[in-house]
């Protein structure tokens, strides 16, 4: 596994171009792809960009919206071997995306067949372009509350869908925050193997926050307090021998008032006080 830089995960907005020297110059080993930037400048530029630097890609975003309306999903679908062709000719075979832990309109046994076939969808195409696809579960009780049909909100439940899709090449993005937001315990990822995870997240919460009151986008930069185990759950998968990116996804309000090389910087101190070895 290696760590990965995506600039909006900590609140820094800069372009590509400018994301990639940030991660060259502090020492991360990947960069969260801009499939925008690579379709435009196309993957050749890519490529030759990150050789340049040592840089390996560190994973890019469906841009398709799962559970939207059928005509817009639809769409988009048709948009997407274009974009996994420049993706995967960049060198980058691994995408992902969020699913919601709940819905006001359909209960869970409809929700889950619809996600079912189109998830089939999606992954069918990326498959012909040796794409992986990660889903990501999201934990917090918070975000359930009040909603009218729960659903996948734990990483076994994601893995269920995962298998149900049967492709082949679907897995989890999983997220250290929400692996503790749901109740799970860091050593779950001991179940796991290197093909059931496509990317990886980390992330710490806020003390003094009971487990069922914390909030999604409040969160701590990685081993900031403590309240999740991050060291213990990148020796998990280590142990299982992963080998994706890893990237810190905080959501911190004092990284996104730092000018954005401060910001970098931070993060990936943080990262490395966590890392294995």
């Amino acid at each position: 596994m290696y760590r990965s830089f995506g600039g909006g995960a900590i609140g820094v907005n800069v372009s590509f171009e400018e994301g990639v020297e940030l991660a060259a110059h502090f020492g991360f080993e990947g960069i969260s792809l801009d499939a925008g930037y690579a379709m435009e400048s196309g993957p050749e530029t890519v490529v030759q960009m990150l050789d340049d630097r040592s840089l390996i890609p560190g994973g890019w975003g469906l841009p398709v919206t799962l559970l939207g309306p059928e005509e817009g999903f639809r769409a988009a679908l048709e948009k997407l071997p274009a974009v996994a062709d420049v993706c995967s000719r960049a060198g980058d075979l691994r995408c992902a995306t969020w699913v919601p832990p709940a819905s006001e309109e359909t209960p869970y046994e409809e929700t889950f067949e619809l996600l079912r076939g189109r998830v089939q969808d999606v992954a069918g195409i990326l498959k012909q372009y040796e794409v992986r696809f990660g889903l990501e579960f999201i934990g917090p009780q918070t975000l359930r509350a009040g909603k009218k049909h729960e659903f996948i909100h734990t990483m076994d439940g994601m893995l269920e869908l995962c298998r149900a899709v049967g492709t082949g090449n679907v897995g989890l993005l999983l997220d250290c925050w929400h692996l503790y937001t749901s109740g799970g315990s860091m050593d779950d990822v001991l179940k796991l193997s290197d093909a059931d995870v496509v990317v990886v997240h980390i992330n710490d919460a806020p003390e003094g926050v009971a487990l069922h009151e914390q909030v999604d986008n409040v969160r701590r930069l990685p081993g900031e307090t403590g309240v999740i185990d991050v060291p213990r759950f990148l020796q998990c998968l280590k142990q299982i021998g992963y080998t994706g990116p890893v990237m810190a996804e905080p959501f911190s309000e004092r990284l996104s008032r730092m000018e954005p090389e401060e910001a970098v910087r931070t993060a990936k101190d943080a990262i490395d006080s966590v890392w294995p070895d």
